[in-house]
């Protein structure tokens, strides 16, 4: 399943798809945070997992929330402290939910597969489809398959 967040501005329409509803609700919530838009709202789900997200601004992690491309110091603070009273609410999200969030997580960490993920990434593919793409590319060549071919069963998954 895919869930869908639409962001309407004067200018255009843009339609965001995440692949588990937590993601979605986390983004909605960081677009409320002053000098956060889309692009810095999918970073920062693009680096942290919605338990890790919540657990970093729980225990105001700003370093964790700051490893997202776009958010420094200035603005993870902001994060944790807008959203700070939300984010123990999303630490009872579905645990199914969040172990395939996890999973994508636990892909984007590790050796090849972060090679792999950067490779999409650079192609012009969102870090989540990247990861997802990396970890299904994983489970179908092993955990110790080489970067290339990694690459290569992601642009597949991509294609589909």
């Amino acid at each position: 399943m895919l869930f869908i967040e639409t962001y309407v501005r004067e200018d255009m329409i843009r339609l965001y798809g995440f692949a588990v509803e937590a993601e979605r609700e986390w983004f909605r919530l960081l677009m409320t945070v002053q000098g956060v838009g889309a692009k810095v709202a999918l970073a920062v789900l693009g680096v942290l997992a919605p338990a890790e997200l919540a657990n970093a601004i729980a225990a105001r992690d700003l370093t964790a929330i700051a490893r997202a491309p776009g958010v420094g110091k200035r603005v993870a603070e902001r994060i944790a402290g807008e959203l700070k009273d939300k984010a123990p609410g999303f630490t009872d999200a579905d645990p199914a939910a969040l172990r395939l969030a996890g999973e994508v997580a636990e892909y984007r960490v590790r050796g090849p597969a972060a090679e792999a993920v950067s490779a999409l990434v650079n192609l012009g593919y969102a870090q989540l489809q990247a990861s997802a793409a990396v970890a299904a590319a994983a489970r179908e060549a092993g955990e110790e398959a080489p970067t290339e071919k990694l690459i290569r069963l992601g642009l597949r998954e991509l294609a589909r």
